[in-house]
């Protein structure tokens, strides 16, 4: 065979080899390089990846300003939770004077039904008469026997209508003033069960936002901020134990709780572990107001509901002369408070997420003491 003759065959079964390797099915190809092969192998696909470094911890500056940010939530949550709580007790005293108003004008109702029934009494007699009023038939007698006896008659008729008459004037102006008063009891019922409505809103947004910024916490991030929380109630109550106050204390003539004091601080004792809730007053869980307002309660005196007129309507005692049982309110807004239980120490409900437990009284900015039974 020919030089030339060799050459296409060879051509051709090249062609026909790369056309028989194509053919079967499964197989991969991987494009040739122009240049010199790698002599390198070629990376694996399944090859571990390269470890990442882990996320650098948060300075304790930032979680100080988680704090203070989750502390202005909270804060936020315990004054709308005071607004509903002082809204919901508005609600509950008009429904009891808006009960009372309705047993009071059916009975109204029902007392000018009866006078209307005797002014239609006395209207029938007169026309069973002849439609002769008794002082015509007084004026007409000649009978001097029934002249007498016409004269008391006259005069008994006279008052007895007139006592009807101021009688059923007196009852309808009774029943116009109580509906009036039910019309405008209404009404304000409506608009703090508006407010009730609102602050419950807020409520529920601000402590959303609050567990919202914690869940972006790692573990070791909350254990930190719980740790920071730790150290600046105990720097707190030690700057406040500091001034010398629980020594001013121990020292007064009152320091002693009283009977009642001591049954209230057993009830807020009884209560320790259980969780808050706002609006709570018990069995099962307590906001702030509601254990102090609940203790005291069953140790016979009875206290406004919410921390604000706790704060108002109960007498004042300085804090130098606090003794077990009084209520300790905090920050300027009086949107807090706990009971003294001695030892510089009260009970509170502290907020959403919390339980009922024992800390320093001088974690918090204390705006007063007051006392429910001086």
């Amino acid at each position: 065979m020919g030089r030339g003759k060799r050459g296409l065959l060879a051509a051709a079964v090249t062609v026909v080899c790369a056309v028989t390797v194509l053919a079967v099915p499964g197989t991969a190809f991987a494009s040739v390089p122009a240049g010199p092969a790698d002599p390198s192998p070629a990376p694996s696909a399944s090859a571990t990846p390269e470890p990442t470094a882990p996320p650098a911890p948060v300075p304790d500056a930032e979680l100080e300003k988680v704090r203070a940010r989750l502390d202005g939530l909270y804060h936020d949550a315990a004054v709308a939770t005071d607004a509903y709580n002082a809204a919901e007790e508005k609600t509950r005293k008009q429904s009891v004077q808006l009960a009372r108003l309705e047993k009071r004008t059916d009975a109204a109702r029902q007392k000018l039904a009866e006078l209307k029934d005797q002014a239609g009494a006395a209207a029938r007699a007169q026309y069973r008469d002849s439609g002769m009023p008794p002082m015509a038939r007084f004026l007409l007698s000649d009978n001097p026997e029934h002249f007498a006896d016409g004269a008391g008659t006259l005069l008994n008729g006279a008052r007895a209508t007139k006592k009807l008459i101021t009688e059923t004037d007196r009852v309808e102006r009774e029943l116009k003033r109580d509906t009036d008063d039910a019309a405008a009891r209404w009404k304000k019922l409506e608009r703090d069960r508006k407010d009730r409505a609102a602050a419950q809103k807020t409520i529920q947004a601000r402590i959303k936002d609050a567990e919202k910024l914690e869940s972006r916490l790692e573990k070791k991030e909350k254990e930190r901020l719980a740790e920071l929380e730790r150290q600046a109630a105990r720097k707190a109550q030690t700057a406040w134990l500091d001034t010398g106050v629980l020594k001013k204390t121990a020292d007064a003539a009152t320091a002693t709780a009283t009977s009642a004091g001591a049954r209230a601080v057993a009830f807020a004792t009884a209560q320790l572990g259980k969780p808050y809730v706002w609006g709570a007053e018990g069995p099962d869980s307590f906001d702030c107001s509601g254990l102090t307002s609940q203790a005291w309660a069953d140790a016979g005196t009875p206290i406004p509901r919410t921390s604000q007129e706790q704060w108002k309507q109960l007498p004042r005692v300085d804090v130098t002369e606090m003794r077990p049982g009084d209520l300790v309110i905090y920050f300027a807004d009086a949107t807090h408070v706990g009971m003294y239980v001695g030892d510089g120490k009260i009970i509170h409900a502290p907020r959403p997420g919390r339980t009922v437990t024992i800390t320093g009284a001088g974690t918090m900015p204390i705006l007063g003491v007051v006392r429910p039974d001086a």
